[in-house]
């Protein structure tokens, strides 16, 4: 009967269905792959298949009916799906299965105002041809299912109205190549262009939103992570909250320091009036942040950071929490506490903590980020001054709440300023860091500006990639990918726009950026080593002191070609102090693997030179970039063999690299016995990292008595992050007694109502 039903092509004639032809295309997308059933997937495409069904509706179909066979047994039927998937978008993107001419497709997408005009004036026809020859677009069959529905959601040029698709992957690789590297000199940019291009094409160089989405069109701004400090005056404020509208609508995260503005009631124009307190303004920066979709890409998102002896403070931990009203509380954005070491020397003595609000404590604020000593000096000065407003409270209690609400919402991140500082690539007298980002990764030196137009503010701008370990065969192959990476983004500071000129000039001095890992779960599976038994240690140890090595030799290298960033001079490695110089110590005591490589050599050398940039590293969670890659997230180990992420398009499963293979070697999050191991690992990493890492901790409430978390066991993992050096601390996961393989990785999903209230905590 179904071979009697009619079709109709994407030119509105109608025809017979064509099994045939269906059949023909499913073993094409099946040939070389395991444990794939065509005729399985034939038999769920034809039972949905209708009279004047359109053409698109049958690839659909067809694509999902493979899709919805992906299984741990089955594992490779991501591929097929995918497959289905590639031959679909390319028919919507070029009406047939080859891609045109690269030079062809460039001019029509500059005639349609997709492409950026420059991309015509950079390059020859003839640079075209040879761009094209590098250009290999069957890699498009090495993506999974999830990737293709990624890159087809997120990355590939598209009108987000209609839906219609303008490219496919490798168009992107090769574009993004040719106009990072548009300004190389002529006789060596093809030479970068085919590297890079081979790298990013090949999924060993991951590539973040921003990057992939924007370079090659009229947009132009890369930085994933925008870090805006707010001072405690309308006209900061304002300013703040306008930069933010600029960088959410651009693709960036945001991070917002607003740790400075006063606390309720305080006096205002010598009493004239009093202070709204934070709450009104953390609204007003929330309206910012959700005022701008970014065309469909992602949705806005920030962090706002805060003193933990803050006045305000026990109102502030709760802002996310489920209880309270609207007018107490601001649930939609996130929140940092910052802490320092007397903070955690008063908790662990029985002590009490002071708050004060910072307008009433002069020089307190600034001292708590840039010299811990006088902090503690002006900080007890002002506890035993009378006339100053203050409330006290026991430490213990205020840890508590803190750690209460961060496993309540998953979402109070931590930021230990003092090793932010003391651990950091920059001189902390010179460029104090205040502040972390979005992702609790990047620690870069910013200061508030009053006005869109203010020279003396600082808006700090990272820009990002990733090396996957899962693809390098020997650490020296991290050079080579380290080399391309601090190139690449390098030129993106110079190649893209700024709306603010603050955040200009702070990239174009600093020349910050944060190149960091995917695929660490699949790297240690494949070495036979574990994140909770210590096996893991000595290789994390060798390999992250191999990519900050290089990361840092490529910068020098760099310097002594282009000259270092103009403000070099505030960065400890001017002194010449690199990360192996002021990391915890404490570290030495889980770790004795030695150093391997000649860090002396390249301290002269970055004592000569310089260094282009001010950080190379920072470990991010690349979420949706590792996905692509069909790698595993950051540094993470993955909750279930099978990741199942929502999308528009439905659920999309992938399963992790080598599955079958390695499936005894794979440590899965809940199996995890503590945070103790990870965390351990983590410190190892921030040893070399020169910024800092997005660090999740985990819990299980099952593992515990009566199914409860306890407070002791939640501040034991804090003290232990603090005393390994750890700078920031980002989720916390609570295990929700849903299927492991239906839990998202992506943690910007992790549901509220985990713990509702603090329900789990003793």
């Amino acid at each position: 009967m179904k071979n009697n039903l009619f079709v109709t092509k994407r030119n509105g004639k109608k025809e017979k269905i064509n099994l045939d032809k269906i059949h023909k295309v499913l073993n094409w997308a099946a040939k070389g792959l395991e444990n794939i059933s065509v005729s399985q997937v034939e038999l769920r495409s034809r039972i949905q298949f209708y009279n004047n069904i359109t053409t698109v509706n049958i690839h659909e179909t067809i694509i999902k009916a493979a899709a919805d066979l992906i299984s741990e047994n089955t594992p490779d039927y991501q591929y097929m799906a995918a497959r289905l998937a590639i031959f679909h978008l390319r028919k919507k993107a070029y009406g047939q299965f080859t891609p045109p001419i690269l030079y062809q497709h460039v001019k029509k997408m500059v005639d349609l105002g997709k492409y950026d005009t420059r991309l015509l004036e950079y390059y020859s026809f003839e640079e075209y041809s040879k761009m094209n020859s590098f250009v290999d677009h069957w890699r498009d069959m090495n993506f999974s299912y999830a990737a293709v529905k990624q890159l087809e959601g997120k990355y590939l040029l598209q009108n987000r109205v209609t839906g219609k698709i303008y490219e496919s992957a490798q168009f992107l690789y090769i574009l993004i190549s040719a106009c990072l590297f548009s300004k190389y000199p002529k006789n060596i940019r093809m030479n970068y262009i085919k590297r890079f291009y081979n790298a990013i094409s090949t999924f060993k160089i991951s590539l973040p939103t921003p990057i992939m989405s924007g370079v090659r069109t009229p947009t132009r701004q890369f930085s994933s992570c925008v870090l805006i400090e707010c001072a405690d005056n309308l006209n900061s404020i304002n300013a703040t909250t306008s930069s933010i509208v600029k960088y959410v609508s651009q693709r960036a995260g945001i991070g917002i320091n607003a740790g400075q503005i006063r606390a309720v009631g305080s006096p205002i124009r010598n009493g004239e009036a009093f202070h709204t307190g934070c709450i009104p303004f953390y609204k007003h920066f929330q309206s910012a942040v959700k005022s701008c979709s970014q065309g469909g890409v992602r949705g806005g998102a920030a962090t706002v950071f805060y003193p933990i002896w803050h006045l305000e403070i026990e109102n502030l931990l709760v802002l996310k929490n489920n209880r309270g009203v609207e007018e107490n509380r601001v649930r939609h954005l996130d929140y940092a506490v910052q802490i320092n070491k007397l903070m955690y020397q008063r908790m662990l003595l029985g002590k009490n903590i002071t708050l004060f609000s910072p307008s009433d404590v002069p020089k307190l604020y600034e001292v708590f980020f840039s010299d811990q000593k006088k902090f503690k000096e002006i900080y007890i000065k002002y506890e035993k001054t009378s006339n100053i407003r203050k409330k006290t409270i026991k430490a213990i209690d205020l840890f508590s709440l803190i750690m209460q609400e961060r496993t309540s919402t998953g979402r109070i991140y931590i930021q230990n300023v003092d090793h932010c500082n003391t651990h950091s690539a920059f001189n902390p007298q010179l460029a104090s860091i205040k502040q972390s980002n979005l992702c609790l990764e990047i620690t870069l030196p910013t200061k508030p500006i009053n006005d869109l137009h203010d020279q003396n503010g600082e808006i700090a701008l990272c820009t990002l990639s990733a090396l996957n370990l899962g693809l390098i065969n020997n650490l020296k192959d991290l050079k080579e990918l380290s080399t391309l990476s601090v190139r690449a983004l390098d030129e993106i500071l110079e190649y893209q726009n700024y709306p603010i000129l603050s955040a200009k000039k702070s990239a174009i001095v600093r020349r910050s950026l944060g190149i960091g890992v995917i695929n660490f779960a699949y790297y240690l599976a494949k070495n036979k080593v574990r994140y909770s038994d210590g096996t893991a240690k000595n290789l994390t140890h060798k390999t992250f002191e191999a990519i900050q090595y290089y990361l840092l030799k490529a910068s020098c290298r760099l310097a002594k070609e282009k000259g270092s960033c103009k403000l070099f001079n505030q960065t400890n490695y001017y002194l010449g102090k690199l990360p192996i110089d002021t990391y915890k110590k404490d570290v030495d005591l889980i770790c004795n693997e030695p150093l391997h490589l000649n860090w002396d050599l390249l301290r002269k050398k970055i004592k000569k030179y310089g260094l282009r940039n001010s950080t190379v590293s920072a470990l991010m969670p690349s979420e949706t970039s590792s996905q692509i890659s069909n790698a595993t997230n950051g540094i993470e180990p993955p909750r279930g063999f099978i990741s199942i992420k929502a999308s528009k398009d439905g659920m999309l499963k992938q399963v992790v690299p080598e599955y079958k293979r390695l499936k005894l070697q794979y440590e899965l999050l809940w199996d995890i016995p503590n945070n103790t191991g990870y965390l351990e690992l983590v410190a190892i990493m921030q040893k070399f990292i020169d910024q800092s890492i997005s660090v999740n901790t985990n819990y299980d409430p099952k593992k515990f008595l009566n199914e409860k978390i306890p407070m002791k066991q939640l501040l034991y993992d804090l003290l232990m992050a603090y005393k390994l050096g750890i700078k920031t601390l980002y989720y916390q996961n609570t295990r929700d007694g849903a299927e492991d393989d239906q839990n998202s990785n992506e943690y910007k999903k992790i549901k509220e109502d985990n713990c509702t209230s603090g329900a789990c905590i003793i």
